[in-house]
This record gives structure tokens, sequence and C-alpha cells, in this order.
């Protein structure tokens, strides 16, 4: 199976790499060329633009930023869709919406290509470069079984999750109680410092009682010691990446008719890290945030 991979980014470029190594032909193409030279050099084949990567491949596979990016590659004049066959499968990787996602199905549908939102779980590059992400997958059933070979290359945990939009909904409420998480943890740290706790008693005794988490075990060492600083390598994300999830999360949920009620309160931090320019900052430092609100005159 021919495989076109496009957006080698910080997890675009290992899951690149990773179905090198498991022997798929690939054709890859990103804005960045270097990125696109590096690949050459390990023996991928280079395009450049989304529509040379539909013509030479069998499915394509995108992970991209943002929505904007996501429906220009797939929507646009020189995109995916208007230059797949029948039978193509379609595969985003990145985080949107689900109206999206379905958007995207609808308009594959139309010339006879499947299009399959597969966001990604436990997305570090570590774990892409080590083949253990979560891949969540809506779509076509079908169009879902004969890309799996593909995905089993990057992936370990690959549920099929229902038609187009539901990978799409998986992700978003995941990430829906990861924002809220980390707000919790960071506010539990800002209160138990300020009534007197030494911040790494509280994280070695929370870490044995009922509010215990992941998001404590990720991000309570950094809140512990106190060094925010962002490494270039890091996995974590910035805050402005968690800030886009959650305003997609909000949509998501008007469209349904919840009301997200803690999900709107984590929101208003994250923005808030926005308008302090704390957007690029680690995710850890929700809590410098909180302490930023804290101490704002009443």
């Amino acid at each position: 199976m021919k495989v076109g991979f496009i957006g080698l980014g910080n997890i675009g470029m290992p899951m690149a790499k990773t179905l090198l190594k498991a022997g798929f032909t690939l054709t890859v193409h990103n804005r960045s060329r270097g990125k696109v030279d590096e690949m050459v050099t390990l023996g991928a084949e280079q395009a450049w633009s989304p529509k040379e990567i539909a013509g030479a491949t069998d499915i394509v596979l995108t992970c991209l930023p943002d929505v904007p990016t996501v429906e220009e590659i797939f929507l646009g004049e020189e995109g995916v869709v208007r230059n797949a066959r029948p039978g193509q499968i379609l595969v985003d990787h990145s985080t949107i919406g689900p109206s999206t996602a379905r958007k995207i199905a609808k308009a594959a549908d139309s010339i006879g290509a499947f299009f399959l939102d597969a966001p990604l779980g436990g997305g570090s590059a570590q774990a892409a470069v080590e083949g253990t992400l979560t891949i969540m997958v809506g779509g076509d059933r079908r169009a879902y079984e004969r890309a799996l070979p593909v995905f089993q290359a990057m992936g370990s945990t690959i549920p099929y999750m229902g038609p187009a939009g539901a990978g799409s909904t998986m992700k978003l409420v995941s990430n829906l109680m990861a924002g809220i998480n980390s707000v919790g943890v960071a506010e539990a740290f800002l209160l138990a410092r300020r009534l007197g706790l030494n911040p790494q008693v509280f994280l070695d005794t929370a870490a044995t009682n009922a509010g215990r988490s992941f998001m404590l075990s990720y991000l309570g060492p950094i809140m512990a010691g106190g060094d925010f600083t962002r490494p270039v390598d890091t996995l974590r994300p910035a805050l402005r990446l968690i800030t886009k999830d959650l305003e997609l999360i909000t949509d998501a949920a008007q469209e349904a008719g919840v009301p997200l009620l803690a999900g709107a309160q984590a929101l208003r931090v994250f923005q808030e890290a926005s308008s302090l320019g704390m957007g690029e900052d680690d995710l850890a430092s929700i809590l410098r945030v909180l302490e930023e609100l804290a101490d704002k005159p009443t």
C-alpha cells in the first residue's frame, strides 16, 4: 500500500518515520522543506503539494496544527479531496471538531472516496516512535479495516469509534477531562501552598489520596519544583493548544445542547493565559495563570 503523509510536525515526523521503518512506500509533503529533505534521505519520496500526494498514493494521512489548515489541505482547490480517486482513503490525525470531520467526509463521499477522522491519544513523539499511539477512528467501517495495517504500524490501541466525527468526538471529550483536571491540579497546588503546605509534601501525599490523577503525576512535579521552563523538545503541550481544544469542545457542546459548567471555567483560565502572553508556555504553567488571577486587585 502506497502511503502519503502531510504535516511533519512534532508528532507527524516520528509517525512518518515509523511508517518507513514498517516497510511502507511513503510519499511526504510539508510546508517546511527541510523536514521533507530529511525524510527523503531516509527513503521517502517527496511531493510538492497535497494534490501530488493524492495522485501518488492509496491512503493519505495528515497531522496538522489547526482546523483552518485541515480544511485548506482537504477542501482547497489544490487539496486532497478534490484530487482524490474513488475508493481512496483519506485520514486526518489532527484534533478537529466533529462537524468539520463530517463536512470533509461528505465531500469525500461525493467523489467515492473515504474520510476517516483519526485523532491521537498518548500523542507524544516518544509514543509515535515506539508505535504505541492511541488512534481513535471515525468513519466508514470498511475503510477503517482497510487502513488498519497502516494504523497498527503507529499505534497499539486503535478503537473504531463509529461514523464520521466519532473519532474527533472521543478526542475532544478526553481533552475536556484533561483540561478540567489540569486546572483542578493547579488550583489545589496554589491553595495548598498559600495555606502553608510544602508543595513537595502536598504532591507526595495527594498522590495517595482520592484526588490523585494522571494530571497530578504529569504536571505535579513541575508545579512542586517551580521551574516552568519549557524545553524545545518537551512532550507536554503549550497552553494555546489546550485552549484551542477547549474552544472546539465548547462549540461541539453547544451543537449538542449540553452546558459545560466545569469546562467553561477551565476554558476561561486557559484563555487568560493567552491574554497574559503565556500561550506558548508549558501546560504546567497553568499554575502561574491562577497565581496571576489570585493576585489581581478585586
